[in-house]
């Protein structure tokens, strides 16, 4: 069943700006479909053709690209945010094999199929990001563009390996210590957009949390370069400075690998979430490109 979310007016205050015709939001729909018995959860923001799927982090939820969904939705592009299985509104089984990348990117084509979307500009965070270039490999007809955020390939191993571990330990061995943390992080109100990022990712259930960790951290983390390297859909790659477990060597590599990919350097790890003017136009004007380009596609086509 879907919500439509309220939308907000500006005060009418006198002024002139007041007098000027309102500007409705765009509409705001939840919704969830089943892929292999589990139930995903996603959220659609405006209308139209021009579709673009978002990915979040790894533990993270849709709620992450909420502003900027909203943000593409005022442009005129349909944006469909999605929790992937183990995370946010989503399904979580305790079993560590039911999660992988490859699985991920089926679950994103899924999302398509079921909302009777031929083709889409796919892209996400970090988790999301490598879930984009698995779904150039599963499914490259399915792709108007990529939009990588932050991918996480070898350059990112040691990192990762200091930063998740005890996160791991704790879901198996120490389940309270997650229990708690959830609970604390429940009783924070919401309505922040970035608070409640914050406590969306602490809002673990243990065994779920060490199963997704566990499933996505020691298998295929990326494909491989040799079919990176054959990945032909256009590509934003947006790489950051100073991000240990997002190297900027790693973007910079990708960018460097794919056929046809256009980078760009971003000042920190929350210059989208913080000071998203920059980055937010330049992946507008990528979206415009790559829609424009594929109308010219079918039309010559026609």
């Amino acid at each position: 069943m879907r919500n439509a979310a309220s939308g907000s007016h500006a005060p009418h205050d006198g002024s002139a700006r007041a007098t000027r015709p309102l500007t409705l939001a765009p509409l705001e729909l939840a919704g969830a479909f089943t892929w292999n018995d589990f139930r995903l959860e996603y959220t659609e923001y405006g209308r139209g053709d021009k579709v673009v799927v978002l990915t979040h982090g790894l533990l993270m939820t849709r709620r992450l690209h909420r502003d900027l969904a909203r943000r593409l939705a005022r442009e005129g592009f349909r944006v469909i945010t999605l929790d992937l299985l183990g995370h946010g509104g989503s399904d979580r089984p305790e079993e560590s094999w039911r999660y992988s990348m490859t699985d991920c990117a089926a679950q994103v084509v899924a999302l398509l199929d079921h909302l009777g979307i031929d083709k889409a500009v796919v892209g996400g965070t970090s988790l999301g990001a490598n879930v984009s270039l698995e779904v150039a490999v599963l499914a490259p007809d399915r792709l108007t563009g990529l939009l990588v955020e932050m991918p996480v390939l070898d350059n990112a191993i040691f990192a990762g390996l200091i930063a998740f571990p005890p996160l791991l330990f704790a879901g198996r061995f120490a389940p309270i210590t997650v229990r708690v943390v959830a609970r604390l992080a429940a009783m924070v109100p919401q309505g922040n957009q970035w608070i409640d990022v914050v406590t969306d990712t602490l809002r673990q259930e243990p065994a779920a949390m060490a199963a997704v960790l566990h499933g996505l951290l020691f298998g295929r983390l990326a494909p491989p370069r040799r079919l990176r390297q054959e990945i032909e859909t256009s590509t934003l790659v947006i790489g950051h400075a100073r991000d240990p477990i997002h190297p900027f060597g790693d973007a910079d590599a990708l960018a460097a690998d794919l056929p046809d990919a256009r980078f760009v350097k971003a000042s920190s790890p929350v210059e989208l979430r913080f000071r998203p003017e920059r980055l937010t136009e330049t992946i507008i004007t990528f979206l415009r490109e790559r829609f424009d380009a594929a109308d010219t596609t079918v039309a010559a086509g026609a």
